[in-house]
């Protein structure tokens, strides 16, 4: 089985993705984990790293790569990431979707900045992503089109996203199973 999960920063997809990782089993391959630990590897900030990324497409390419190759083994992945729902195999693509406002909120907590801090870097790097999947796959990542499921992950608490994102997984099951 192959699940994606996308959506932006702050707006659950790692937490939703540990989960359903967990639930079925499968292994949890996150781009934004890849991301930071290119970022530390260069020794800046993601901020910086996003403004280096958009004038590289190799950082972007890296990632991808190395997420097709993953793909393509068929082993049971979920793929956690802000273009993972453009894996042409998965089984269900979800995109998780939040007011940058909460967002915010969510990741100054998370990171123990100010709220005003964290929209700032949220609008920065939501803006820097646009920027570069526009320019390098022709992608506008406001278009949901592409996804299976859409959730806005301000209605539910997490576990109840959860809930919803599982029992949609396993009707599909069920679904495949019948066919």
């Amino acid at each position: 089985m192959m699940i994606t999960i996308s959506g932006p920063p702050g707006s659950g997809k790692s937490t939703l993705s540990k989960t359903i990782a967990e639930h079925f089993n499968l292994k949890l391959v996150s781009s934004g984990d890849v991301f930071r630990a290119m970022a530390a590897e260069r020794g800046v900030s993601l901020e910086e790293f996003g403004r280096i990324a958009e004038a590289d497409p190799a950082i972007d390419n890296e990632i991808d790569k190395r997420q097709v190759e993953m793909s393509n083994t068929g082993g049971d992945f979920l793929f956690e990431g802000r273009l993972s729902g453009m894996l042409n195999d998965a089984d269900l693509k979800i995109m998780l979707k939040t007011d940058v406002k909460i967002r915010a909120r969510r990741i100054a907590e998370r990171e123990d900045i100010s709220i005003e801090q964290a929209l700032r870097e949220t609008i920065e790097r939501q803006e820097s992503e646009a920027k570069r999947y526009k320019k390098y796959y022709d992608i506008d990542i406001t278009d949901l089109i592409l996804y299976d499921l859409v959730l806005e992950s301000s209605v539910w608490d997490k576990e109840a996203t959860a809930k919803v994102a599982i029992t949609a997984i396993e009707s599909m099951k069920v679904k495949e199973l019948r066919e």
